[in-house]
């Protein structure tokens, strides 16, 4: 589960997109509003927001997300319960509201009004690490799906921030798995529209966190994702290095294996370099054998011619 909170000016605007009658929107809790039609809703909100006339932008817009694998689980009285939750935990309470369903995709929309009933405003003090902590919370009660990676969040429907975000998510989890050292890292980055900068400890050189910029938007390396903090990446990156540096030892080691004769071909080469010596290789044939006897003949008649002029 996930929540996009989103604030602004046009009561009307917020209505006419949330019951869209193409969406197949079907509105499933609401509370001070006259539900007549969408005009008489805009109009309720209009009302009781200029009690507060201070306040630049009065609606309340927040999208809740639920995976698929969810939705079997899912029906209006179970969603309306959890988006209530969500509303009472995040301080949203005694104001306009209503909640809808959107069937196009697996979430409900909340319109309301932050000026609540009695003329105060709905802090948004902390907001979103108190939806992102709300959020895992309800997650983990209700037993709804988790996802195991960002790579499940649906790119084409995040807005900025956001977006470039998890472009920039996108980008480092191929390049910072395939990089042996930081200025090839960077080198990358910086074509496919990423620069880099870091943070060192004061008045040091010692690097302690880095910085990516995309699109005009900054992010430090553990808001994309705790695995991309400077120390994680620069441990990912010697990885690399020894990976490589192994696999290149390997392959020396296997070209060298390739190059070494096998075991008959040894015993041939052995055979064959002694085969003069032992007669059991290819030089040995019937030419050496009869040159061999045609030699010890002639010997043996020298010492005999010797032995005969002794006498």
């Amino acid at each position: 589960m996930m929540a996009k909170i989103v604030k602004g000016s046009d009561f009307k605007g917020v209505v006419d997109y949330i019951l869209d009658k193409g969406k197949g929107t079907q509105v499933v809790a609401y509370d001070g509003l006259f539900m007549e039609n969408k005009e008489t809703i805009a109009m309720s909100f209009n009302i009781q927001s200029q009690i507060n006339g201070k306040v630049a932008k009065p609606v309340g817009h927040i999208a809740l997300s639920f995976s698929k694998e969810d939705e079997p689980r899912l029906t209006n009285r179970v969603m309306a319960g959890i988006a209530l939750e969500y509303m009472e935990r995040m301080g949203i309470r005694d104001t306009q509201f209503f909640i809808a369903r959107h069937f196009d995709k697996e979430h409900p929309h909340v319109a309301f009004n932050r000026i609540d009933n009695n003329g105060s405003t709905i802090s948004d003090r902390h907001e979103r690490l108190r939806s992102t902590r709300i959020c895992k919370e309800l997650t983990m009660k209700y037993g709804l799906y988790i996802a195991g990676s960002k790579d499940n969040v649906k790119r084409n429907r995040l807005k900025e921030p956001d977006r470039t975000k998890y472009e920039l998510y996108d980008i480092l989890k191929k390049e910072v798995g395939r990089c042996g050292n930081w200025n090839v890292l960077v080198a990358n980055l910086k074509r496919q529209g990423v620069e880099v900068s870091f943070k060192h400890k004061e008045r040091t050189n010692e690097v302690q966190g880095v910085v990516f910029t995309k699109n005009g938007y900054r992010f430090n390396g553990s808001k994309v994702d705790r695995r991309f903090s400077y120390s994680k990446i620069d441990a990912a990156l010697q990885r690399n290095r020894y990976n490589e540096r192994m696999g290149m030892t390997a392959k020396v080691h296997d070209v060298a294996m390739l190059n070494r004769p096998s075991g008959s071909a040894r015993n041939e080469l052995f055979s064959g370099s002694l085969g003069l010596l032992n007669g059991n290789g290819s030089s040995y044939n019937a030419a050496d054998v009869e040159a061999s006897q045609e030699m010890a003949e002639i010997l043996r008649r020298k010492k005999k011619r010797k032995r005969g002029m002794r006498l």
